[in-house]
């Protein structure tokens, strides 16, 4: 196995946005290389931090790192599960905030071993845990041409979805398509030659790899669950690195900001008081300085919205 290697995105911006106070409860949902975390641990002596990742590799690098800390507790589980993990440890309130740094790190897209990288040989895998049960290799040879259009198009925005949907179905009639390379270089076949500053295999490798992890349908899971769980005045900070997670989370942040959903031809409004006030109207991206150690940041997004409005019944609920 390669060295674990990881940079941390917004450091500083994503940490300074959970206005850190000692004494509370912060929730970091994919502790990574642990760079937030430490972050947040030094500045809460007397409070509390619960760390997530389902990655060995991950959680093995950061417990090194961060083991003089006894204010920590590290998950090895998914995010998604984040309510029934604080419930079974006794916490009933993310009393400061949540940070969440979405999509794959550097350690995983760089790994030759993990399969995520088209300019390493190696067998299609994509998963972010060993848990995961279906890999890359398990999408491409069983979905149907038709599924394999609606991902690589929804969530790689490839525009060359169908022909290289019908290339791989072709091909695996014959053999197995099992390897990163050999699907690179399929893509590369299949699709036309055209001036471009990514690779002919970007978009659907990205489109595999969220598939394979259900990256979209987690985020999803997470922001509901969270909102329930973050106490008056706590922060939620989120990190995404491409438009359709950024989608998801500006969907989110507004619809849940807004004092209003009814139809405009209701004459009276019954809705519910907005559970969250956004603290960044726009998007907070990496300094220049950030993008000359780490060039990937370029496509890192920041938002930050606070929950309002928390009534007695729910901090109430266990």
């Amino acid at each position: 196995m390669t060295e674990f290697k990881h940079f941390t995105v917004m450091k500083k911006e994503a940490t300074d946005a959970l206005n850190l106070r000692d004494g509370l409860v912060y929730v970091d949902a994919t502790l990574g290389g642990g760079g937030h975390s430490e972050v947040i641990l030094k500045a809460i002596p007397n409070g509390k931090l619960i760390a997530f990742d389902i990655d060995d590799d991950a959680i093995n690098s950061a417990s090194e790192k961060l083991k003089y800390y006894k204010n920590l507790t590290i998950i090895k589980d998914s995010y998604t599960n984040i309510k029934k993990v604080l419930q079974k440890i006794g916490i009933k309130k993310i009393t400061g905030g949540v940070l969440i740094d979405l999509g794959a790190s550097y350690h995983q897209l760089t790994c030759p071993q993990r399969g995520f990288s088209f300019m390493y040989d190696a067998p299609l895998d994509m998963r972010f845990g060993s848990q995961i049960d279906k890999t890359a290799s398990d999408i491409v040879n069983s979905y149907s041409e038709n599924d394999l259009v609606r991902i690589f198009s929804e969530y790689g925005e490839e525009r060359f979805s169908k022909r290289i949907a019908k290339a791989i179905v072709e091909k695996r009639l014959k053999n197995p398509i099992k390897t990163t390379k050999e699907l690179a270089d399929l893509i590369i076949e299949a699709t036309p030659k055209i001036k471009s500053k990514i690779h002919p295999a970007t978009r659907v490798f990205q489109a595999l790899r969220i598939e394979v992890n259900r990256e979209l349908t987690n985020i999803d899971t997470f922001f509901n669950d969270v909102l329930d769980l973050l106490d008056n005045g706590a922060i939620i900070s989120a990190i995404s690195f491409h438009s359709l997670e950024d989608r998801i989370v500006k969907r989110f942040f507004k619809y849940h900001s807004q004092k209003c959903h009814c139809d405009k031809t209701q004459m009276i409004c019954h809705c519910p008081p907005p559970k969250l006030e956004l603290v960044t109207k726009k998007p907070i991206i990496a300094t220049e300085e950030e993008l000359k150690i780490n060039p990937p940041s370029r496509s890192a997004k920041l938002r930050v919205a606070k929950r309002i409005n928390v009534n007695n019944n729910e901090k109430n609920k266990s």
